[in-house]
């Protein structure tokens, strides 16, 4: 049975989505915020010139938090400051969702892909990324979904990733067009990457330190897996080309759970 879910504000629909799609876009305003870190239940303030932030916005910053997830607690836009004692907010996730999202058991998909892009969802995890960081390699491996033994991972590997699997920690899988993207949560935020054609695998990868496959590649396969298989039994007249799905506990959690106005339908 399909769900779809919408969201709409007590305001005009037309206008409230008018906002939604401009807000990434909108002219920055200066402000000292105070932002609360949840993992490390601390609240500094940061001097901010490139957003018009707003209470319950999802940020990080410069400094020795950075990569760390912070939730915009005060506003304050009538301030005198000298810059250089402050760091400063470097990025906002984009929580403007609004489309059509199906039940999917644990999670919820979608099959258009403005709704879910990841691009817009890395915003929510992970600040902007540096692309000189990071260098990639192929030696052309490949190995069927439906045969994941042939990974060829170690028990204690595939104990662990059976473990992210099962506790949901694979938050975020998109496959567009052939190649899939995933964000995984670990000790820290994870991108594992890949190609899939045909049921086979190709150019697995993921942004931890591992030198070798690692849990996080192995949990977003059986994610994989498990989402293929609940789209074949459910919404086949569907899926084409592209599906994301995101886990509803984070889904709730960064468009729900720190909005303190607004109303959504099911």
């Amino acid at each position: 049975m399909k769900f779809p879910i919408g969201f709409v504000d007590k305001q005009e629909t037309g206008k409230i989505e008018k906002e939604l799609m401009n807000q990434m876009g909108s002219m920055p305003v200066k402000s000292l915020v105070q932002v609360f870190f949840p993992k490390r239940s601390q609240t500094l303030t940061y001097y901010n010139d490139q957003f018009d932030l707003k209470q319950g916005d999802f940020v990080f910053v410069e400094g020795k938090l950075e990569g760390s997830l912070g939730i915009v607690r005060n506003v304050c836009k009538n301030f005198k400051i000298k810059v250089s004692d402050y760091k400063k907010v470097i990025s906002v996730a984009d929580t403007s969702i609004h489309g059509q999202l199906y039940m999917a058991g644990s999670h919820f998909i979608c099959f258009d892909s403005a709704v879910l892009p990841y691009k817009k969802i890395r915003t929510w995890y992970l600040p902007p990324a540096n692309e000189e960081e990071y260098v990639t390699g192929s030696d052309d491996s490949v190995f069927s979904l439906d045969k994941l033994s042939e990974m060829n991972v170690s028990q204690e590997i595939w104990e662990r990733a059976q473990n992210y699997y099962t506790s949901n920690r694979v938050r975020y899988l998109c496959v567009d067009t052939g190649h899939g993207r995933a964000i995984v949560e670990g000790e820290n935020i994870y991108e594992v990457e890949f190609d899939f054609a045909d049921g086979d695998i190709r150019n697995l990868t993921c942004t931890c330190p591992c030198g070798y496959t690692c849990k996080h590649e192995v949990a977003t396969m059986m994610q994989l897996r498990e989402t293929l298989e609940n789209i074949s039994q459910h919404y086949g007249d569907l899926h084409h080309d592209y599906f994301a799905t995101i886990t509803k506990s984070e889904f709730f959690y960064y468009i729900v759970e720190n909005q303190s106005t607004g109303c959504f339908t099911l």
